[in-house]
């Protein structure tokens, strides 16, 4: 009997909440029904006494890196072929498929916080919460710096998971907003500095942290080398104009790209590319 994509994703969950900054790691294990084992590792290999279903396989791929590491930045997006995250208009539900929705829940489920942009949080009006999959709901994080979403926003309205709005510091703010706690930070023309969000989650214990979108907050996150890791999900459909996903600075030639450690794994028909930065 081998071991199962529920068996596995149990451990890693597992892994996630025992794994914390500071602590001493000790192996995850988990047995399947007729007693075969497979142990994780907290420098991110694994063994086990008997051949993995390939889903399961795959989870560990993907997610045993991110779980071993306490810390950890990842940036995902969602696209089109043609590196299109939604249309002019904004509509981008739903660009990939049914499997990488639940890609996109696992992530929220082992990490600690959810971060998105005002534009994302206008347009969307995202839950950020944990629902194609087992696992805890992350600390909801919308960097607003002039708070110009309303409280009917889901992640200020609902209290399925707590809710955090970093807004500029030029002027006084309230220290709620709806449901979400309120905290500042300098903000410049482009917006709060990536490292200065990062270490201020930091001090409230959000190491492991996931920067959702949108493709303009990944892109300045990327572009400042605050990402550990970025996850771009590619579905197999031409929208042939609408908003971007990635954008940099100019750069002259293909010598200066990014190119940086891929895997490659299928998602349904999408296929996630799986970059690692450090």
């Amino acid at each position: 009997m081998s071991i199962d994509e529920t068996t596995i994703w149990a451990a890693l969950l597992r892994a996630r909440g025992a794994w914390r900054p500071g602590g001493a790691a000790q192996p995850i294990d988990a047995a399947a029904p007729d007693g075969t084992r497979v142990t994780l590792n907290p420098d991110a290999t694994w063994r086990s006494t008997a051949e993995l279903e390939p889903p399961a396989r795959a989870l560990l791929d993907i997610f045993l890196p991110i779980v071993a590491r306490p810390r950890v930045v990842l940036g995902q997006l969602g696209q089109s072929l043609d590196g299109r995250i939604a249309t002019a208009r904004g509509h981008s539900h739903y660009v990939n498929g049914p499997q990488s929705l639940v890609h996109l829940h696992r992530l929220r489920a082992v990490m600690d916080g959810v971060v998105i942009g005002a534009g994302t949080l206008a347009a969307d009006d995202p839950r950020l919460t944990v629902r194609h999959c087992t696992g805890d709901n992350p600390l909801r994080v919308a960097l607003d710096p002039k708070l110009r979403n309303a409280i009917d926003r889901h992640m200020f309205s609902d209290t399925r998971a707590p809710s955090l709005v970093i807004c500029d510091d030029s002027q006084a703010r309230p220290m709620r907003h709806g449901v979400a706690d309120i905290v500042t930070l300098p903000a410049g023309p482009g917006g709060f500095t990536p490292r200065a969000v990062l270490d201020l989650l930091a001090t409230r214990g959000i190491t492991r942290v996931l920067i959702e979108g949108g493709g303009l907050t990944v892109s300045r996150f990327l572009a400042a080398g605050a990402l550990d890791v970025l996850h771009i999900v590619v579905a197999p459909i031409l929208i042939g104009s609408g908003r971007q996903g990635i954008t940099l600075p100019e750069i002259a030639t293909l010598d200066d790209a990014l190119r940086p450690p891929t895997r490659r794994h299928m998602l349904g028909d999408d296929v996630l590319f799986d970059l690692r930065f450090t």
